[in-house]
């Protein structure tokens, strides 16, 4: 099971569970920034986590490691009894399958795409444009190639990563019962058709969890019995 680097920040009156916030791909848990102080406001603790081989957590030890259903495992083992969680993105696609292994009461997935892209990225060539910089003739690979080579990334940790992702695509078709509000921006083409009911703030894939009617709405909506 990955190595998750964590961090808890305690309200002074408690009001509900406390919230785990789960960061999307090639990021790590600065996504949040306010999130923890307002969350604290509605008395309610925050677990800002980083995902293997982002932000502050390392790489994951094997392939096996970076795979979705163990990445999922390691996020239960850093909750204590039920939690409301809040994720975006690839944050998103693994809280879809945290209700199965922990007690959560509510979910707000942000920037949920109902498509797997790490399954269909040409793998033979992300690594030879990670060992000697030939650009992918696949868009998305050479995206998500650009995306892990950025500085202050770890680009062999990430590759790592999607290649365990892709293992274990994501099944949209599996939803749980717990509660879940989606959220996208109105200019968010990853999310532009989405099977399930969406709440919409400005801004595209990016744009919209830095929107105020996000955190709006999910406060909101975690507030909620």
């Amino acid at each position: 099971m990955p190595v998750l680097v964590y961090q808890e920040s305690h309200p002074r009156s408690v009001s509900g569970p406390p919230v785990l916030l789960i960061h999307g791909f090639a990021s790590d848990s600065s996504d949040w920034a306010g999130w923890p102080d307002a969350l604290a406001e509605a008395g309610r603790a925050s677990i800002l986590v980083d995902l293997p081989g982002h932000g502050a957590s390392p790489a994951p030890a094997s392939l096996d490691d970076a795979r979705t259903s163990h990445i999922v495992d390691a996020l239960a083992a850093i909750t204590h009894g039920p939690i409301d969680v809040v994720a975006y993105s690839l944050g998103a696609r693994l809280a879809w399958e945290l209700p199965r292994v922990a007690p959560v009461r509510r979910m707000v997935l942000g920037g949920l795409s109902p498509m797997e892209p790490f399954a269909a990225l040409d793998f033979a060539a992300l690594d030879a444009f990670l060992a000697g910089g030939t650009p992918p003739a696949d868009p998305l690979t050479g995206m998500l190639a650009s995306m892990i080579t950025r500085p202050g990334t770890d680009a062999a940790a990430l590759a790592l990563v999607m290649r365990g992702l892709a293992a274990e695509p994501f099944d949209p078709s599996a939803p749980s019962a717990v509660p879940a509000l989606f959220v996208a921006g109105e200019a968010d083409p990853m999310t532009a058709e989405v099977p399930w009911p969406v709440t919409r703030v400005p801004g595209d894939h990016v744009g919209a969890l830095r929107s105020p009617e996000f955190r709006a709405a999910a406060l909101e909506f975690l507030s909620t019995d």
